[in-house]
């Protein structure tokens, strides 16, 4: 991701870039009391419209999760030198996959996990007594950081590209 990405010719090219170039994103929670948290995770993401990744329920993170579902995620790449990084930021909710929607969750997950050479996932890796969950944040804003530290608009709450 070293090359520059011209994010005003397309705001959601270079949001993808980035994205597909990243390993992990920063996901900002904050408790019931709005005391904030960040954590780094280990990502994978859909049509950039959900964002998906592993955890266990007791995490500091999980637990603000389930007593406030907004959050904020921030994708970038730390290795560019300073002044020339461009960054994701996503505005959402989160929560654990309900069971419901699963299989198709943890599929995009794997597909990722594979793709990179790792380990396999399924449904019995988050579920019963396997001590991870599958977390997905969905996006209701989405924002490319340009080279002007600008925040330029993907997609928006409507879910339609801007």
């Amino acid at each position: 991701m070293n090359m520059p990405i011209d994010v005003n010719a397309a705001p959601a090219d270079a949001a993808r870039r980035v994205v597909d170039a990243a390993s992990y994103l920063t996901i900002a929670t904050a408790d019931a009391a709005g005391t904030p948290w960040a954590t780094p995770v280990w990502f994978a993401e859909h049509e950039l419209r959900e964002y998906y990744w592993v955890s266990r329920p007791e995490t500091r993170h999980s637990r603000n999760i389930a007593e406030r579902s907004e959050v904020a995620l921030a994708v970038f790449d730390s290795t560019v030198a300073v002044g020339s990084a461009i960054a994701v930021y996503v505005e959402g909710t989160a929560g654990e996959v309900p069971a419901a929607e699963l299989e198709a969750a943890i599929a995009v997950y794997d597909a990722k996990s594979t793709g990179l050479g790792l380990r396999r996932w399924t449904a019995a890796d988050v579920t019963g007594e396997a001590p991870f969950r599958l977390f997905r944040a969905k996006a209701s804003q989405v924002y490319v950081l340009d080279e002007r530290e600008r925040r330029v608009p993907v997609l928006s709450s409507r879910g339609s590209d801007t």
